[in-house]
């Protein structure tokens, strides 16, 4: 038992053998091309990223958050960076200490930004530009009224009605004060009809309700908790801006939007009634030498947090790029208008990205090997071979000596016999089989020929 099973696993390891020998120059070929495709190509993007998102509690900060979690599934760290706001987060975006940012409509610089690699994942939601008041201050600045008049309701409905309040156009960085200046210049009027606090939106909040402020500015979204604290606080109204569509016109970054009637809270009915506002876009901006596959995994991700219906938005409103000011990168685009791979849905995202980070690379290597296959069994058959055809030579040699009657006839035999048992120890597949028992007949034939010439 144990020869046979001693010659069952020489053949198996020969066979191995043979078959590495052969192969290996197309292995390695193949190895070698995949190699340096994946050190040229990087497909597997950094565990880390940088997110800008703004001051907390604030409607930026709640999303990257948001983020965070969607990323997390894929193995990714997101690091939120807390700014002042949207000028902050593209200032970092442009500084490099931030990957990907919330970058505020009407922020950014389209051509400088656009030459320095400052691209668009997509436009994410409206920020609605929020006026909050309480009219108790406006019925102190109001002139004495008739008293028939005196138990009208006071609402402000243009910017004018501020002049004189003490007003928050929020922090530095937040992007608020340069959009306050630039709407107060068309009013004709300029930050000192104002008397105006930069403080953040949680403090600006808990003053105006305390009565240290008259007015407050905001833009933000209505996922901001401060947003949604002053909607419902007594009080305390929001400004109807008369004049939506004609700033919409005069600033191409803002659009008029409608706060529906009972949106809020319709049990409660808040808003009582619809409030005309005016609204810039936000974008998820990227750099340029922020890895694909990240691109790949927000704009993704933004997919599923912002598709949804909002107060301002029906579903499937957003993301888009038709309100980009920046060029949308090609990850943003395919997420947003495209198809994604079919294999994303059935591979992990690492091989998923791997997958269509080197499928271009892996299709010219399926073209290149299928003609260099064809080498191989050749090479395999002429291994295989060569453990029998070696001792050709030898036999040759020998036959030649019997012919021209050289050496002594015991040497002769003796070489021949060395060679039987050399032979009968060769080990081939069954396919050579054949080959290896015409080599032994060979040197019988041979044996045979020398006994007959040289007898007794």
């Amino acid at each position: 038992m144990i020869g046979p099973i001693r010659r069952t696993l020489t053949l198996i390891v020969l066979s191995v053998r043979d078959m590495l020998a052969s192969a290996g120059p197309v292995v390695l070929l193949a190895v070698g091309v995949l190699v340096a495709a994946y050190w040229w190509l990087d497909p597997q993007p950094p565990k880390t990223v940088t997110l800008a998102t703004g001051p907390d509690g604030s409607a930026y900060a709640e999303f990257g958050q948001r983020y965070a979690q969607a990323l997390a599934k894929n193995h990714i760290q997101v690091k939120l960076l807390t700014t002042e706001g949207s000028l902050a987060n593209l200032q970092a975006l442009r500084a490099g200490d931030a990957d990907v940012a919330f970058v505020r409509g009407g922020s950014a610089d389209p051509a400088a930004d656009g030459e320095a690699g400052i691209t668009s994942l997509g436009a994410l939601f409206y920020e609605p530009l929020w006026v909050f008041y309480r009219p108790a201050a406006l019925v102190k600045q109001a002139p004495a009224a008739p008293k028939s008049a005196a138990s009208a309701p006071v609402s402000v409905t243009t910017l004018g009605q501020l002049k004189g309040l003490r007003v928050n156009i929020d922090q530095p960085g937040s992007g608020v004060p340069e959009i306050v200046q630039r709407l107060l210049q068309a009013n004709g009027m300029d930050a000192n009809a104002l008397v105006t606090s930069p403080l953040p939106p949680a403090a600006a909040a808990e003053a105006l309700l305390g009565g240290y402020l008259d007015a407050m500015v905001l833009v933000t979204a209505p996922e901001s908790p401060v947003v949604e604290r002053l909607l419902r606080a007594p009080g305390v109204a929001l400004m109807d801006v008369a004049q939506a569509d004609a700033y919409a016109r005069r600033f191409p970054f803002l659009q008029p939007v409608t706060l529906p009637r009972g949106v809020v809270d319709l049990a409660a009915d808040i808003p009582p009634h619809d409030v005309a506002l005016l609204a810039t876009t936000t974008s998820l901006l990227t750099r340029e030498d922020t890895h694909p596959a990240l691109r790949q995994l927000f704009a993704q991700a933004a997919q599923g947090l912002h598709s949804g219906a909002g107060w301002f938005n029906r579903a499937r409103d957003f993301p888009n790029t038709r309100t980009s000011e920046l060029p949308v990168s090609p990850e943003g685009d395919r997420a947003i208008n495209g198809t994604p791979p079919f294999w994303q849905r059935y591979l992990p995202f690492w091989a998923s990205n791997l997958l269509e980070r080197m499928w271009l690379v892996i299709g010219g290597l399926i073209v290149l090997l299928l003609p260099l296959s064809r080498v191989v069994p050749p090479l395999y058959t002429y291994r295989v071979r060569q453990r029998i055809f070696r001792w050709y030579a030898r036999l040759r040699g020998v036959e030649a000596k019997v012919e021209e009657g050289l050496g002594e006839r015991d040497e002769l035999l003796n070489e021949l016999d060395e060679l039987d048992r050399v032979t009968n120890g060769i080990t081939v597949p069954l396919a050579h089989a054949d080959e290896l028992f015409a080599l032994r007949n060979n040197i019988d034939a041979v044996r045979r020929r020398l006994l007959a010439k040289r007898p007794g």
